[in-house]
Parts: structure tokens; C-alpha cells; sequence
């Protein structure tokens, strides 16, 4: 299987724990990768033309290889989805477009998640077959955060009131999917740049729910929310005494630890909670001990 990759202008900063994994996932499930060009997709969806261009050049980038791309980032999914989308159901806007590209493209290269790809070109069920490093009984909460599953009418990942993707995808590996009430709220997104109060009380609500429902780590596919949730988490604890510390893993390093990828390749190096206590219990209950 060949797929288009589009990793996003984060992976090479402060979001590597997302990418990093993934030549090496790749090649776990006989995936040939073809990574186009990390452009900025503008990480917010617009209607202006000029901040626009970002996708837009995603897709145009993406049609010279083939007509599907994938993306591991949930905001880059909302990005493209939500432009394309735009550009299928607005012929003036196309047209617009058009004009101002010098080329017309009329939305039609498809965007993945890898989680669909997981779930709907390799299976969860094949996946399972496939892991090399026992997860089991360890509690994980999923977190998809805003930007994964809405707009729906443009999205259409999963019901965004009841998802189960990311619970789909957990159970596949061994883990052991915590439920609980916050997983679809809002951590808080852009607001740290102008209220990091909102922030950090939108994002100790989601730690607590998660930590009370009994998870030991939260997953998540979005580099902000990782950012809110786990380099906010001193400051959370600093003006609220009822959570204590616990992992932030992308999906991505999560699927790699079970797929017993090195850890050099895990971008742990850039987590604010350090997850390798966590591994180490993963060591121990792998051996039996």
C-alpha cells in the first residue's frame, strides 16, 4: 500500500513525538509512505483566500503524486477537510481560488486520518494481529480534543458525540480504553495566547476527568492539545491540587511502543511529564514481573 503523507510544518519542532514514529509504523504494516512537501496548512481553518493558500498548495502538491492524501494531525485534518469541503460546495470561492493559483483544483484529493487508515484500509482486527508488545491492561484515556471529529457535516471521522475510533484503535493495540466525560471538550486551543487561565482550566478538567475515570495516560492525535495538556500540566497543578502528573502519548508513539519500535524513535525527549516510567511498568508486565 502506498499513501501520500502530509506531516505537517509542527513535525520538525516541537510535535516529533506525532511524526517521528512513522516511517517506522510504515514499515511495521508494509505502508510505502511517500511524504509531499510540510508546507503550513495555517493550522485554523479560514475563508480568506490568502490564508487559504496554505492548504490549498497542500493539495495542489499532493494531486502531482495521486488523489488521496493522509496526515497524522488533527488539526491539519480539520484544516484540509473543512477546505476542501468549502471549495467542492462554493464555485465562486473555486473559482476564486482558481484565479489567484493559476490552476484550478476542484477539492477532489481525499484526506485520511491515520486512524481511518488504520480502521478502514488495514483493520483494527489485522492490526492486532501484528503487535509484537503486550499493552494489555494498561488504562488509556482517549482524548479527541475539538478538531478531530467537528464540523461533522465536513469532517464525518466518527459521530462526534459518541465517537469510538480512538477506543477502537487503543483496544487493537492491547490497551485498555478508559471512558470518560471530557473526551470531546475543548482544551482550550489558541487561547493560550491570550488567556493561559482559560487554558489551564479547561485543560485540568480534562486531566482530572480522565485521572478520576482511572486512566494512567491520555492519548491524543493533536500537537496543541499534547502542548495544553502536558507542557501546561506544572502550572495546572500549581493552582490546582486534585490531579497529579500522567503521561500526554501521541497515538502515533503509543502504536509504535506496541509495534516495539526503538525508543530513539519515539520523541519522548520532548515530553513535559516524562513517560518513561511508564514504559518501564510496560517492561516489567511484558516479562511478568
Amino acid at each position: 500500500m502506498k499513501i501520500l503523507y502530509y506531516s505537517g510544518c509542527l513535525s520538525q519542532s516541537k510535535t516529533t513525538g506525532l511524526t517521528l514514529p512513522m516511517q517506522a509504523i510504515a514499515n511495521s504494516l508494509g505502508i510505502e509512505i511517500i511524504e509531499i512537501p510540510s508546507i503550513c496548512c495555517g493550522a485554523f481553518f479560514t475563508k480568506n483566500i490568502i490564508d487559504m493558500y496554505g492548504p490549498v498548495r497542500v493539495f495542489l502538491n499532493a494531486r502531482k503524486l495521486g488523489n488521496e492524501v493522509m496526515t497524522t494531525c488533527a488539526l491539519c485534518y480539520n484544516v484540509l477537510k473543512q477546505t476542501n469541503s468549502l471549495i467542492r460546495s462554493d464555485p465562486k470561492r473555486r473559482s476564486e481560488i482558481s484565479s489567484f493559483f493559476g490552476e484550478d483544483y476542484d477539492g477532489g484529493v481525499k484526506v485520511y486520518h491515520f486512524l481511518e487508515i488504520l480502521r478502514d484500509k488495514i483493520g483494527f482486527d489485522k492490526l492486532s494481529d501484528i503487535i509484537k508488545v503486550d499493552l494489555k491492561g494498561l488504562k488509556v484515556a482517549p482524548y479527541y480534543g475539538c478538531l478531530l471529529l467537528r464540523p461533522y457535516e465536513e469532517i464525518r471521522l466518527d459521530n462526534p458525540e459518541n465517537p469510538s475510533i480512538f477506543e477502537d484503535f487503543l483496544a487493537s493495540i492491547g490497551c485498555e480504553p478508559v471512558d470518560f466525560p471530557y473526551k470531546t471538550e475543548c482544551c482550550g486551543s489558541y487561547l493560550g495566547a491570550i488567556s493561559l487561565d482559560s487554558v489551564i482550566e479547561h485543560s485540568h478538567a480534562i486531566i482530572r476527568s480522565a485521572l478520576t475515570s482511572g486512566a494512567e495516560v491520555i492519548a491524543v492525535a493533536c500537537p496543541l492539545c499534547h502542548f495544553n495538556l502536558d507542557q501546561m500540566q506544572e502550572r495546572i497543578m500549581q493552582k490546582y491540587e486534585d490531579i497529579s502528573n500522567i503521561p500526554i502519548l501521541y497515538f502515533t508513539q503509543l502504536l509504535a511502543i506496541a509495534l516495539n519500535v526503538e525508543e530513539k524513535l519515539l520523541g519522548l525527549e520532548q515530553h513535559s511529564v516524562n513517560p518513561r516510567p511508564w514504559l518501564r511498568k510496560i517492561a516489567r508486565i511484558q516479562h511478568g514481573v
